[in-house]
Parts: C-alpha cells; structure tokens; sequence
C-alpha cells in the first residue's frame, strides 16, 4: 500500500477496497514520464533536542508585523474572489522594477508562473533545454507539457555550462532556462558569460531566467536580468515572494517579459489562483523592502560565517550566492544526510548527486558546523 492509499484508508476506515471496481478511464499516456516532485521532509523529532526543518530553503523569519497586521485584515474578505489582474500588485511591480504593467504576470508562486511558460510555448515534439541538476519542477512541467527535456549536465564546480547549452539548441527548442543562483548547487551565472550565450540563442527561443534567490545575491559579476530582458525581446524573467519576502506558504510569483509573452502567461494562469491575502501581502512587503532585506543580509552574513566555517574545515563545496550550502558527496549523500538528521536537522538529500542545507536559524547552522566537521573525513570524496 503507497501513502496516499494509506492516507486514503485513515480517512475512509470503512471502505471495501475488494468491492471497489478497478478504473478504465484513459489517463494521458505521458504521464508515465512525470517524475514526481519531492517536497522537503518536516523536521524530524529527536528526543532531547529542538529538530529544525532545513530542506525547503525557506525563510526562518516570518512577515514583518506589520505585513502580519495586512494579512489579517485581508483575511476578512475571503468570502469574495480576489481580483483575476492581480491590478494592484501588478502595479506596485511595475513602479518598483520600472517596466510597463502589461508586462507582468502573476501566479501561485513563480513554480506555476514557470509552468504557465511552458504551457504558452511547448507542445509535443518541442524540446526545453535546461541545466541539470538544477529545479526539479523543470523535468516535471516540460514532461506535462508532452515536450522533451535537454538536460545539459553541470561543469565539475557545479555551475551552468552555458556553451553545451548553446550547442543543445535546435530547431526543435522552445524554450531554454537558466536558474541563477543555481538550486540546488547554489552558483550564479556571471553577466559576461550570459551576454555570451544570450548572443547564440536564436530570437524565436524564449529564455526564462529563473531568479529565485536573487535577493541573497553577492557575487558582483552577477547580470542585472531585468535590464537584459529590456535589451532582448526573448527573455522572461522569474521571481517570487516565496523566498526572501517570506511568503512561501501564501503562494505569489511573477514574470516580467515581453508584452505578448506576459499575455499569452496570463491567458495560461489559473483564474483567481493568486489570493487577496497574497497579494495584498505582497504589496505590503514590496513597500517594505528595505527593512526586509536587513533580514536578507542576517541570512547572507550566517551564510558566509557557514561557509567560512566549512572551508576552514576542509571542504571543497560550490561557491553559493543563495541561501543555501550543497554538498556534492556522491555515495556519501545518504550518510551524510543522516548525520544530519540525527542531529535534529532534516536537509534535501538529491540522490548520490549531494546533499542542500537551508541557512536557517543560528542555531541550526552552528549545528550543521559541529556535524560537518565530525563526518567531513569519512563523507569527503578524496579526502
């Protein structure tokens, strides 16, 4: 029995699962091909220890009070419909990033702005070229899509390698992302190198640069992607509230692309899938960026003191602009990843590809220290 059947009987203690008929109905035959999307396991209990959930990159801290104080107030209305334009977000994003609202497009999340891309651009037979590993909903949204993924491997430090993405290009390509800073590897691609291979990519290709931890950025040689996508008329670039702004489990993101790109993703869009609490959280938080990002940069400075912390260690990891450490210890991972639980911390263990730890509460990152500098000798390929 899976979980869902098990979950399934919990609700349903008195069904006769003998006496259900088996179903006939057609179901889409590329299904078959959906890898499934694995959400970051909640934090494990450990007796005598207070466990921290560490495998889903959010955010520790929660909306400021004052964003608080909007959400309840929002909280009033959810008898109504939100508003299907999302109008007063759209705005707020076009007067802070400095584009025309027409070219914003909202969603649940940027993960369902991304399939809404996928959606206006790729059919059977198309093909979506992306790095690997990168985001696990790209396989995903591309398969449901009935398109073909083009997974272009990683270099050996764990960033893009933009050149063998140009050469994946053909005639049957739709679409191509590039995911800066890298999730789950945690590198960003540098503004040279981009312009280089932006100059490659033919002008019918959309090219979807996916900025979800764009906040957490410290690398100078990072591209400004809202000012590329003013000068190509084939980019579309993705964000969210998730992240930074802490509002992951209200669900808003957007796109900001060309004005017929941004109308063919609202026409894709759920109607009223981004809620008034959401939106009205997110145009809190927008007004409030500058006191926010003093929360970005206390995650950035524990991210550095981590990183410090494991490089005098000894470990050769990815250089990481996110808020994020992955560690690419092959047969190790699982090991690793249980010291880890066991030491009350629940990470994203991908494989025998490496093992991704949100930079969470201090005290959690203190303890990803301790358990990093125990196991590093027997977990470090080629130590």
């Amino acid at each position: 029995m899976t979980a869902a059947d098990a979950a399934t009987s919990e609700l349903s203690p008195d069904r006769d699962d003998a006496a259900t008929p088996e179903s006939e109905v057609r179901l889409r035959e590329t299904l078959a091909a959906v890898p499934a999307y694995v959400p970051g396991r909640p934090a494990p209990e450990v007796p005598g220890l207070r466990t921290y959930k560490v495998s889903s990159n959010e955010n520790p801290y929660p909306p400021l009070p004052s964003v608080l104080e909007v959400i309840a107030a929002s909280a009033t209305t959810v008898n109504r419909y939100p508003d299907m334009a999302v109008t007063e977000l759209t705005q707020a994003l076009a007067d802070f990033l400095g584009v025309p609202n027409d070219h914003i497009s909202t969603g649940t999340g940027s993960s369902a702005v991304l399939t809404q891309l996928v959606t206006a651009t790729c059919g059977p037979g198309d093909e979506v070229v992306y790095p690997w590993r990168s985001f696990e909903l790209y396989p995903i949204v591309t398969a449901l899509a009935g398109a073909t993924s083009v997974q272009v491997p990683l270099t050996a430090d764990q960033r893009h390698d933009l050149p063998a993405m140009a050469a994946a290009i053909t005639d049957r390509t739709r679409l191509v992302i590039v995911c800066t800073p890298n999730n789950p590897t945690g590198p960003s691609v540098h503004a040279d190198e981009l312009e280089a291979f932006l100059a490659q990519v033919p002008p019918h290709v959309l090219v979807v640069i996916d900025e979800a931890y764009l906040e957490f950025v410290r690398d100078p040689a990072t591209p400004d992607a809202i000012e590329l996508y003013r000068n190509h008329s084939n980019i579309a670039v993705l964000r969210t509230f998730s992240k930074a702004y802490g509002l992951a489990g209200l669900r808003v993101g957007y796109a900001v692309a060309p004005s017929e790109v941004a109308a063919a993703l609202r026409k894709c869009a759920l109607p009223f899938g981004v809620s008034r609490i959401a939106e009205d959280a997110a145009v809190a938080s927008l007004g409030l960026f500058a006191e926010l990002d003093e929360r970005v940069q206390a995650l950035v400075t524990e991210r550095d003191r981590v990183t410090t912390g494991l490089a005098e260690q000894g470990w050769r990891l990815p250089d990481t602009q996110a808020n994020f450490v992955y560690f690419p210890v092959g047969e190790h991972c699982a090991e690793l990843a249980e010291a880890l639980r066991e030491a009350g911390l629940v990470v994203r263990q991908y494989g025998t590809d490496g093992v991704r730890v949100t930079i969470g509460e201090e005290e959690a990152n203190t303890r990803l220290l301790e358990v990093a500098d125990r196991v590093r000798p027997r977990v470090q390929p080629g130590d």
